[in-house]
């Protein structure tokens, strides 16, 4: 299930801020972003001025697409992890929980050594809360079925047959 088609409950969104938050000051990058592999931004913390935030959202995704299809090439499941280095900055790029893409921007205040590891624990805590969010979305899913059922739904072919027989 994609991550865009499930809603983002406040508490976990705010666990979701928190997290990535921390992450901007510990890792001492500039940005930090979740974005869906649908390129959809979940959440984002950090220096966003002259920032195309929609734009970095749906190429990032189209990245870790790209590079799913290059590790499928290889015989790899996928690569996690990609890293490009510019002149001024640097993006760090992680799949976490198979469906979310966490985005690091950093540049010379910081290091690779630093930004990797402190996404891994970043990424240890996003985990749980994504599992945690499609499991109340499935619950919710469950209810709404319940709730809205078909009104034709015990109407069987026979029924239908009959009706015409007669």
């Amino acid at each position: 299930m994609a991550i865009s088609d499930i809603f983002i409950f406040e508490e976990e969104y705010s666990k979701l801020n928190s997290i990535i938050g921390r992450l901007r000051e510990e890792a001492n990058a500039k940005v930090v972003f979740l974005v869906d592999k649908n390129g959809q931004q979940i959440a984002v913390d950090g220096e966003l001025h002259n920032l195309d935030t929609t734009s970095l959202a749906s190429l990032t995704a189209g990245n870790v697409a790209a590079t799913d299809g290059l590790a499928h090439l290889l015989g790899e499941k996928e690569f996690t992890i990609l890293f490009h280095e510019g002149e001024r900055d640097n993006i760090h790029i992680s799949v976490i929980a198979q469906r979310i893409i966490l985005v690091v921007i950093f540049d010379h205040r910081s290091s690779l050594g630093l930004v990797r590891l402190r996404v891994k624990k970043a990424s240890t805590e996003l985990t749980p809360i994504f599992e945690t969010i499609l499991q109340k979305v499935s619950q919710k899913r469950e209810a709404i079925k319940k709730k809205f059922t078909s009104p034709f739904a015990e109407i069987t072919d026979e029924d239908i047959e009959n009706l015409f027989q007669s």
